[in-house]
């Protein structure tokens, strides 16, 4: 019996493991279908998407409604403010969440959702920009739209051909083309990103040198011909383990740590000039520089601290502690 029990347990798993495949297989020939088939239609659905001057309004109904709403989710975390619109909920009074200045991106496999009738009538009412993501040229959607994004002629994965799993998927590839290619478009950058993307992982990674260093007062800085009595004050206040050292001009020009203190340890150290003892041309980073770069640099050099430098003149320091507390990895 228990012999029975797992040889049934091993062909469970192998045919999951073969259905997996199977559907990985097909939507994967469904994403490569729609890439060898995209027209000059995509160019010119970019291309209404770049006039608006309101919002991308993304709509659906079931299962084309949940791809719906990851497409105007990544578009206005990528620069393009958008928003999902149900398209029962429109013909409820929604609809006027839809205005002159926006466009809609309508989804629908078969062209012939009956939810989204009023949502196109509304749009061609009011001459706002329509774009159908359908997989079907001939349908009441697809004759309705300004451009329409026809899906390539791929099987469900679904082995009964029913449940939406290629169409759906190639609807969510397509809409992340269209998000990057408007990305592309504006020119967004890291800096616009980190602006939408504040918190979690994604956000630390993007985190700046200038958003987590010390600066002002905190700084530990002394002119070339102080003491390095004065150096050891200055070091022991300030508790970054460095001093950075400023020539006339107030550009940084030399570093002591507690290495050099050590290195030059002699009965007259503290007499000494601290352009005798510092060391030149330090490492140093730029305050536009990211967070995690600073860490690397640091971890691969050995040091803890690196001062920031905006055309030569010290402007903050970070410390390696700081980057481990911004959660900075």
């Amino acid at each position: 019996m228990k012999d029975a029990a797992v040889g049934l347990l091993t062909n469970n798993t192998h045919d999951g493991l073969e259905s997996a495949r199977r559907v990985l297989r097909l939507e994967a020939a469904g994403i490569d279908a729609l890439s060898r088939n995209l027209s000059d239609e995509f160019t010119r659905a970019v291309d209404l998407l770049g006039k608006v001057t309101g919002r991308v309004i993304v709509s659906g109904m079931g299962k084309s409604g949940h791809i719906a709403t990851k497409i105007a989710a990544t578009l206005a975390s990528t620069g393009t403010p958008a928003s999902f619109v149900h398209p029962a909920e429109a013909s409820h009074g929604d609809l006027g969440m839809i205005t002159e200045n926006d466009a809609v991106i309508a989804l629908s496999n078969s062209g012939e959702t009956t939810e989204l009738a009023d949502l196109v009538t509304y749009a061609k009412r009011f001459t706002i920009g329509l774009i159908a993501i359908t997989g079907r040229r001939n349908s009441t959607l697809a004759e309705a739209a300004d451009v329409v994004l026809v899906l390539p002629d791929a099987p469900e994965a679904c082995p009964m051909g029913l449940a939406p799993t290629t169409s759906t998927t190639v609807m969510l590839a397509l809409g992340d083309a269209l998000a990057v290619a408007m990305l592309e478009r504006k020119g967004f950058s890291g800096d616009d990103f980190h602006v939408l993307h504040p918190g979690g992982k994604l956000g630390r990674r993007l985190l700046k040198v200038s958003a987590i260093m010390h600066s002002g007062a905190a700084l530990p800085l002394l002119g070339e011909d102080e003491p390095m009595s004065e150096a050891l004050i200055v070091m022991t206040v300030k508790s970054f383990g460095c001093v950075g050292i400023v020539d006339a001009s107030g550009a940084l020009c030399g570093l002591i740590t507690d290495g050099d203190l050590r290195r030059h340890m002699a009965p007259d150290l503290l007499s000494r000039r601290v352009a005798d003892v510092m060391t030149p041309h330090p490492k140093t980073i730029r305050p536009e520089a990211l967070a995690s770069e600073a860490l690397g640099f640091m971890n691969g050099r050995n040091i803890t601290s690196l001062f920031v430098v905006a055309d030569e003149h010290p402007v903050g320091i970070i410390h390696i502690h700081d980057c481990l507390r911004a959660g900075v990895a």
